[in-house]
């Protein structure tokens, strides 16, 4: 008998109370947390044991994934470098530098709101938008 992986459950219960913005911001992974960190509080780190490998076109691309962990919370902020050597995380959002995923609590409206409302205001930033699961083909690769 062969065993096989529901990805499909799998990625609902990933996405379960989950808040994911896209961010068009063209700065380094680096000074765009540095931004954030400084104008929002937040302490976001690269987590290298997180970072995402895909093998493309006989190539490996790199991205790399920045986490804060909210003190006393269950939630954690996740923020993805959606391009690499011109190759993208999610090609369907080439126009996106960073996602921003919120994971481990739901978040109420205006706190989502207030977040956006933060990011638009550092330096950069060009666009912040709330996106839904649904619309991301490729949502396997922002499972961590």
């Amino acid at each position: 008998m062969k065993l096989k992986i529901d990805t499909e459950t799998l990625i609902d219960d990933f996405f379960e109370s989950t808040c994911l913005l896209g961010i068009v911001a063209p700065v380094k992974d680096y000074q765009f947390s540095w931004h954030t960190n400084q104008a929002l509080g937040y302490h976001f780190k690269i987590n290298h044991s997180l970072e995402i490998q895909l093998r493309k076109k006989e190539r490996n691309y790199f991205f790399s994934i920045y986490e804060y962990v909210v003190p006393g919370s269950t939630m954690v902020h996740y923020l993805y470098n959606n391009e690499d050597d011109g190759e993208y995380l999610l090609p369907e959002f080439k126009h996106l530098d960073y996602l921003w995923l919120a994971k481990g609590e739901e978040m109420e409206k205006d706190e989502v709101s207030v977040l956006i409302q933060s990011l638009r205001l550092l330096p950069a930033v060009q666009l912040v938008t709330e996106m839904t699961n649904e619309k991301i083909k490729n949502k396997q690769f922002l499972i961590l």
